[in-house]
């Protein structure tokens, strides 16, 4: 591995450095509270749960829910997501969802729509990923059981209107499940002002957490079909999943190492608060747009500068591959960033770059004004060699 010093800009795939705090909490862990949590009754095990429910209660405390034991750990967002549609809908059943959607959303739906016959519809954005809540209400149907929709386009920045979705969802009668992977921990959430019944979210993007962690917030009222059977340490005697939560959604043996590191990183957002990290992030996107806008044959995709958005910008270059950006980003310039389609292939349908792809850089917490100089000279350097 090369020693040379990296600008990270791939934090919409996973966020680069954690702070220390998260690194001390997982290490202390493995020496403390390496049992199996809610399996035994000695003292190791008892610690185990601790850090379990000391999760359960900073990720409630973030997302204002009332009773921590209504979230239920995952190993990532596509977890939680597949947790949510899978355990909700049923034959016959309608779900509605956006075409900026990632395919941890999509493909699910998709699924159950060939195995179940459950009917989908996506209700199209603009170019730029804005969405008119009237085209969504047009869309409700007798038969909606679900809205499924992205806090913020993981190829666009675009911030979608849960709020609005939200009240829709509920004059409908139909349950909304936000995917928060681009939003928890960057933006405001509050899932009973906005009327979120399921909040599925990762711990290892803006949570500051480490991969393979995650959760799903499940309303109170709504009882899903486990995605997963198996132990959970609680009555055990009784063939049955248990009613009980969260045992009902987390079979097996946790990651209580991980979600150990996830609390330290969700207690760091909250120190730090989710106000002060989306305005230093919102500015260093803001310095990334205003210096690419400046580049010959560039197009940044999504919301202008001027409208609120999450740290990410993609674009592409005119005669020029997205791979190719990226890859001579990385191997002349240190520069990490993300090319391809992004597992959105609507959101690219939407963006009119389907044929091509798009690169995506996105800004994190401890991305630096450096980094944001250093990629707009690399794009430009590259945007003049290779058109000559």
């Amino acid at each position: 591995m090369s020693n040379r010093p990296i600008v990270y800009l791939d934090h919409a795939a996973t966020s680069w450095p954690k702070p220390p705090t998260v690194l001390e909490a997982m290490e202390r862990c493995m020496r403390e509270a390496a049992a199996n949590p809610g399996r035994g009754s000695h003292e190791m095990a008892v610690r185990a749960s601790r850090v379990l429910f000391e999760g359960r209660k900073a990720l409630a405390r973030l997302f204002r829910i009332p009773n921590p034991n209504d979230i239920a750990f995952t190993l990532n967002t596509t977890h939680g997501l597949n947790m949510a549609i899978q355990g909700l809908l049923k034959p016959g059943d309608h779900a509605i969802s956006t075409s900026v959607e990632h395919n941890s959303v999509r493909r699910p739906l998709e699924a159950l729509k060939r195995r179940l016959g459950i009917e989908v519809t996506y209700v199209s954005t603009d170019e730029r990923g804005v969405l008119d809540p009237a085209a969504l209400r047009e869309a409700i149907r007798p038969t909606t059981k679900l809205i499924a929709a992205t806090h913020s386009s993981n190829l666009l920045g675009t911030i979608l209107p849960i709020g609005d979705i939200g009240e829709i969802a509920k004059k409908a009668g139909a349950r909304l499940l936000v995917d928060a992977a681009q939003s928890a921990g960057v933006l405001d959430i509050d899932v009973n002002a906005m009327n979120v019944d399921l909040l599925a979210f990762p711990g290892h993007k803006g949570l500051l957490g480490p991969q393979g962690t995650g959760g799903l917030y499940i309303h109170p009222d709504l009882d899903l079909e486990p995605l997963l059977y198996g132990g959970t340490g609680s009555r055990s005697e009784d063939p049955d999943q248990p009613a009980v939560r969260p045992d009902r959604y987390e079979a097996g043996t946790p990651n209580t190492v991980g979600i150990a590191g996830l609390t330290a990183g969700v207690k760091f957002v909250l120190s730090e608060t989710v106000q002060r990290i989306h305005a230093k992030e919102l500015a260093l996107t803001r310095q990334l747009m205003a210096g690419l806008s400046e580049l010959p044959g560039l197009r940044i995709l999504g919301p202008d500068s001027s409208v609120e958005r999450t740290a990410i910008v993609s674009f592409v270059m005119e005669g020029i591959d997205p791979s190719e950006t990226a890859f001579l980003l990385d191997r002349q310039f240190g520069i990490a960033v993300r090319s391809g389609f992004h597992c959105t292939p609507l959101g690219h349908e939407s963006a009119r770059t389907l044929e091509t792809g798009a690169v995506r850089a996105s800004a994190g917490y401890f991305t630096q004004e450096s980094d944001i100089v250093s990629l707009i000279a690399a794009v430009r350097e590259i945007g003049e060699t290779l058109r000559g």
